[in-house]
């Protein structure tokens, strides 16, 4: 090979390697060191149908139960359709009742989990009862609890010989002209077909004015999920660990001179009190 040439192959190699070097060292330079966090509740996830239909309940009370009554099985569509798909399902269900303008409000408010806290506080009030073992719904009616349909015509009898419940203000009670009636509390997951085995004997009492029908939210196995929150105001704050190493007799110097120096400033009308001695 002539040196000319072999000069312009090593001049050539040369130029490759620098170039692949520089575009590594900028390559190096963009990954930045980064710290990623996540907000979890205590709660697990929430399904967003039952957020939906509290997002319902603040807009009226006649708007949640229209709600309720379009989405009486739509829970089993979760287990054959995808998260996206179902989430667009509740969409087009809500959209029989909401104008786009809620539409998006409702969007905002599932990204931020606006309404989670709201399902777990049901949440919590069901576990207080406590529910009986093994049931997926369950009413109580005048601190009597049963899951069988077939029991709560047994119950009513003698239910205004018992103590009436008391009602929380975000009740979701099932409209009617009467109050004082006997309380039927339903503690189930909207959606599920148990729920509407449930609601299609406690709505037609209370449509003939038999009970005060009263729905609050159950899921008896909660999502194995973490409920992740966002759209709250949170500071990571992370303590830098970096000491430095310092001679504390050169310190210790220095303050002494510091302190000596600000006592002889300390001059008041012409008179230095640090060197007045007794």
């Amino acid at each position: 090979m002539a040196p000319a040439k072999a000069t312009n192959v090593v001049r050539l190699l040369l130029g490759s390697t620098a170039l692949w070097l520089s575009q590594l060292g900028a390559g190096t330079v963009a990954a930045s060191k980064s710290v990623t966090a996540h907000l979890a509740a205590k709660w697990p996830e929430t399904p967003l149908l039952l957020e939906a239909s509290e997002f319902m309940a603040e807009e009226s009370n006649e708007k949640f139960w229209q709600f309720l009554e379009t989405v009486q099985e739509l829970a089993i569509y979760k287990q054959t359709e995808s998260d996206y798909s179902y989430y667009n399902l509740i969409l087009k269900k809500a959209g029989q009742f909401l104008d786009n303008l809620h539409i998006n409000l409702l969007k905002f408010a599932f990204s931020i989990r606006a309404y989670s806290p709201a399902i777990q506080m049901f949440q919590q009030i069901a576990a207080d009862e406590p529910p009986p073992d093994g049931c997926n719904a369950f009413v109580v009616i005048h601190k009597k609890h049963t899951c069988k349909i077939n029991e709560i015509k047994k119950l009513l009898k003698k239910a205004a010989s018992r103590t009436r419940p008391y009602l929380f203000k975000g009740d979701h009670k099932f409209p009617t002209n009467k109050e004082n009636l006997p309380v039927v509390i339903l503690y189930a997951e909207m959606g599920t077909r148990t729920f509407s085995a449930f609601h299609k004997v406690l709505s037609a009492k209370a449509q003939n004015e038999e009970i005060l029908y009263v729905l609050r939210h159950y899921i008896q196995k909660p999502s194995s999920r973490k409920m992740y929150l966002s759209g709250y105001g949170v500071e990571l704050a992370i303590k830098s660990t970096e000491y430095k190493a310092l001679d504390d007799t050169q310190v210790k110097t220095v303050t002494n001179t510091t302190v000596e120096d600000e006592t002889e400033a300390n001059e008041v009308q012409g008179f230095l009190f640090g060197k007045l001695k007794s």
